[in-house]
């Protein structure tokens, strides 16, 4: 506590934004300006003061129904710039070449920044039998595709808030396509994220490349938050995939990076209701 009173008595509208974000960020739901200001011990005309700020900087999401501020788009991005570096990787790498050769196709570790998937590593199995395909997958290493294409990206929206997804996909704009499926609005986005939330994994079939189908599965930090997600690209065809059994080894591989990261998969509960 002396930490923080020195920090912010030398800056204290940084420490005071500071604090504020390290206090929605260890809360599992939003919170009024009100209570943030009684429970950080600051005035409350401050409060709203630096709230403002960062819901101006997209660091924090200002929630009207609830009239109540959660964190946005933007500390979620800065999340996932600092899982980028090699502490996930090396956690990952050793889970995705266990996994891969479990399955006998490529595994590849994915994460959301902004409303892209961004693939971090690529793991072939030893045996490259299914080498071919990987010809056409267009997820390598470094490459970004559309979120709300993906499984790997859907298997972390999935558990995003939906006013930071509604941040990331405005309202008035047609969400895109690459083969002329998938989700065409945020309502119709919204709907998917929930059933992909509720039964635990992502699936995509030729949304990203014609003839590919994917399924992706979230891993989570302390907090029960997405930090990245496992996924794997197949043709749909190739009847030696089966698709329950993918999914078991994927969920597998995502529990142990969750364990890795001594993270908690979040417990069960109801779709949101949300106007329409």
């Amino acid at each position: 506590m002396g930490e923080r009173t020195t920090a912010s008595s030398a800056s204290p509208a940084v420490g005071r934004a500071l604090d504020i974000l390290l206090h929605l960020a260890g809360r599992s739901g939003p919170v009024q300006a009100a209570a943030l200001a009684r429970e950080l011990d600051i005035p409350r005309s401050s409060a709203y003061h630096v709230l403002s700020v960062l819901v101006d900087r997209g660091f924090v999401t200002y929630l009207p129904k609830e009239q109540a501020y959660g964190l946005g788009v933007a500390s979620f991005e800065i999340g996932s710039a600092y899982l980028r570096h090699e502490p996930l990787e090396r956690l990952a790498r050793p889970i995705l070449r266990t996994t891969s050769a479990r399955l006998g196709q490529t595994v590849h570790l994915g994460i959301v920044h902004g409303a892209e998937t961004v693939y971090l590593l690529k793991e072939r199995p030893p045996s490259n039998r299914s080498g071919d395909a990987d010809i056409s997958l267009v997820t390598d290493v470094g490459v970004r595709l559309p979120a709300h294409l993906t499984a790997n990206g859907r298997a972390l929206l999935a558990h995003v808030s939906p006013a930071q997804v509604r941040a990331l996909f405005p309202r008035q704009a047609d969400l895109i396509t690459r083969t002329g499926r998938g989700p065409r609005s945020l309502s119709e986005l919204l709907d998917l994220l929930a059933r992909d939330r509720a039964r635990g994994w992502s699936e995509e079939v030729e949304l990203v490349s014609e003839g590919f189908r994917s399924l992706g599965v979230a891993a989570f930090d302390h907090n029960e938050r997405p930090v990245a997600a496992l996924s794997s690209t197949w043709h749909r065809h190739y009847s030696r995939h089966d698709p329950d059994h993918v999914r078991e080894v994927l969920e597998q591989g995502a529990a142990r990076l969750t364990a890795a990261m001594s993270g908690r998969r979040p417990t069960a509960k109801p779709a949101p209701t949300r106007a329409r």
